[in-house]
C-alpha cells in the first residue's frame, strides 16, 4: 500500500483528501504546516507528497526544493497544488522540482490518475536502482 503525505493548512482539504485517498487504498499521513511536512517527509519516507504552496512556517516551494535537492529524498514524487494558479506559480513549481501541479479546486479523478502515474513511474525507477 502506497503511503502519501498530504500537506495543507486547511483541515477540511486535508480531511477530504485523506478520505478519498484511503477509499482508493492509500495510506495517508497529514501535515498542516511546512515544518511538520518536512519532518514527516524525512521520518516517514512517503511514496508521494501532495503539497500546498501557501503554508505556515515554510512554504511549499521551499519544502519541495529541500527534498528534491537532497539525494536521500529526491526520488519522492511531489504534486504541488494551490489556489494560486498563475503561470509563474507553475514555472516556480517546475524550477523547485515538482513532478506535477494542480489548481484548487481540482478534479479528484485527475489527481488520482496523476498519483497512479507518478507511483508507477517511481516503482519502475526504483527497480532500476
Amino acid at each position: 500500500m502506497a503511503k502519501i503525505l498530504v500537506v495543507d493548512d486547511e483541515p477540511n482539504i486535508n480531511d477530504m483528501l485523506e478520505i478519498r485517498l484511503k477509499f482508493h487504498g492509500y495510506d495517508v499521513i497529514k501535515a498542516f504546516d511546512g515544518e511538520e511536512a518536512l519532518k514527516k517527509a524525512r521520518n516517514e519516507n512517503p511514496d508521494l507528497i501532495i503539497l500546498d504552496i501557501m503554508l505556515p512556517k515554510i512554504n511549499g516551494y521551499d519544502i519541495c526544493r529541500m527534498l528534491k535537492f537532497d539525494t536521500k529524498y529526491k526520488h519522492i514524487p511531489i504534486i504541488i497544488f494551490s489556489a494560486r494558479g498563475s503561470m509563474q506559480d507553475k514555472q516556480i513549481s517546475v524550477e523547485v522540482g515538482a513532478d506535477a501541479f494542480f489548481n484548487k479546486p481540482f478534479i479528484s479523478e485527475d489527481l488520482l490518475a496523476k498519483i497512479q502515474e507518478l507511483l508507477k513511474k517511481k516503482e519502475l525507477e526504483d527497480k532500476k536502482l
